[in-house]
């Protein structure tokens, strides 16, 4: 997080080094932390909170793979080569043997496990206003396994208490159904008991919106439209409101702003190594979709990959005003400020310009995975659309659904409509399209709305909904886990 500071709480299992001939060593008090002994204040709680909070910064994975698997973006890079697991999915011809992958399910059960860990001592001490700090833990565990579900469908499942080593034999594929179920009664609480803000100290916790948004959108991916339209009208009862001017949503101004409704907060004043990308409190994405070898004014030099197709770009108006946020025309920006590049693998000469890398920053470590651009994990233009489409494809109410929607199109620059039905189903779709670009939902999208196949060159119903988990953890854990169907 940016504001309130990240550390990584690394609890260990101490043991006495055996090294007298008498048993005076059985006495020998450790000096090292011992995880069983933690909890003893509010501030160990907070301690083990923050380090939940730190494994959001490794999602910007998530969000780049959701655009590139998409119809969005191209995989793009320096060759077919680089990062070969992105090339894959990409081109979807991964295979359970797949590190981005792997690296998100470790990173997402890290998540969980931290979570986990303050759930499983919620009881050893108390101290005021402690369901506030459960209720950010419970929130953080619904986020993780959230994506562990859409990445993989039905996934090994505890709460209130840690995965630990030899577990993986004991615990089974949970159906997702079960899960969402669980989620559902840990956003509720978190909803009860989270604050409506946090002083400008604390921004970037979880609030009561945060957690009625992400409710919603558990609703929504499981078809419940009317539980969804419910939740989602409690978050736009306020405090949020929609941003007038959108050019400035993704620059350093826009962070945190009134539209926001949960970031993940990322800085630059720690620096991290590709030994460790996890490690990186900067949004690692943001170098990965930069522009390759860049010399000019306003951005900085990237790795080119997450490349906007010309098919994505050109669905836009000419009077969009998202269009130019969303992409950089590289050839165009080019010939006005007389700024220079080189063109990488699978050169469309876009970039998704809402989150690349932007000058000014302190460039701690690598520069390219330092940068401090907050992912905008989820803001009320998004809850309005999905609002829009839950009253719609519920059958519930089609004037709420174009009042939502035309909220969001009329900030855009574009005229009202007044369709109903289907027709407004597609519209609404599309305007998800159009409004998220870069921001890593379209893959998700495509696949919970039945239309991934007919949009995902290479896609293949029936297999692709899920991606293969990682056969390592397969192995691991004594091959009792089924792979994914088509895997």
């Amino acid at each position: 997080m940016k504001t309130l500071k990240i550390k990584t709480i690394v609890v260990v299992f101490a043991f006495a080094a055996l090294t007298a001939c008498s048993d005076d060593f059985v006495d020998v008090e450790s000096k090292d932390q011992n995880s069983e002994d933690f909890f003893n204040s509010e501030g160990d709680y907070q301690e083990a909170l923050i380090g939940a909070y730190d494994l959001l910064q490794s999602s910007y994975i998530n969000v780049m793979l959701g655009e590139i698997a998409s119809n969005n973006t191209l995989a793009g890079g320096e060759s077919a080569n680089d990062v070969i697991g992105i090339q894959e999915i990409d081109d979807m011809i991964h295979t359970p043997v797949n590190q981005q992958l792997r690296d998100i399910w470790g990173w997402m059960y890290s998540g969980v496990n931290r979570a986990n860990y303050i759930m499983e001592f919620q009881d050893k001490t108390d101290f005021p206003n402690k369901n506030i700090v459960l209720a950010q833990a419970r929130f953080l565990r619904s986020y993780y396994y959230f994506e562990l579900i859409k990445w993989f469908g039905d996934v090994p499942f505890q709460i209130d208490k840690r995965i630990q080593f030899g577990d993986q034999f004991e615990l089974d594929r949970t159906p997702k159904a079960e899960i969402y179920a669980q989620i559902e009664l840990d956003l509720i609480f978190a909803a009860e008991n989270l604050p409506v803000s946090w002083e400008e100290s604390e921004t970037g916790r979880a609030t009561k919106g945060s957690a009625q948004a992400l409710l919603g959108k558990i609703y929504l991916y499981q078809d419940k439209f009317s539980d969804a339209a419910g939740a989602f009208e409690l978050v736009i009862a306020g405090p949020y409101d929609l941003i007038d001017d959108y050019n400035t949503i993704f620059e350093q101004e826009g962070e945190n702003n009134m539209e926001s409704i949960f970031e993940v907060q990322y800085t630059d004043k720690e620096g991290a190594g590709f030994g460790c990308l996890q490690c990186s409190e900067g949004n690692v994405a943001v170098g990965f979709n930069g522009i390759r070898n860049y010399s000019g004014p306003t951005f900085d030099s990237g790795f080119s990959f997450n490349v906007p197709t010309q098919e994505a770009a050109d669905q836009y108006e000419e009077i969009d005003q998202r269009k130019d946020v969303a992409i950089l025309d590289i050839v165009a920006w080019s010939a006005e400020t007389g700024a220079t590049y080189a063109e990488g693998y699978e050169h469309t000469g876009f970039f998704n310009r809402k989150y690349i890398a932007r000058q000014g920053d302190l460039n701690t470590g690598d520069a390219n995975l330092t940068n401090p651009n907050n992912y905008r994990a989820i803001r009320l233009a998004d809850v309005l659309l999905m609002a829009a489409e839950a009253y719609n494809r519920g059958g519930l109410d089609d004037s709420k659904a174009l009042l939502y929607l035309n909220r969001v199109r009329v900030r855009a620059g574009l005229p009202e409509v007044t369709q109903t039905g289907t027709e407004l189903t597609n519209t609404i779709y599309q305007e998800r399209r159009l409004e998220l670009l870069g921001e890593g939902h379209q893959f998700f999208d495509l696949v919970r709305t039945g239309r991934a196949a007919q949009e995902i060159q290479g896609f293949t119903s029936g297999k692709h909904e899920l991606f293969p988990i990682p056969s390592i953890e397969i192995e691991l854990a004594g091959d009792r886990w089924a792979q994914n169907p088509g895997y």
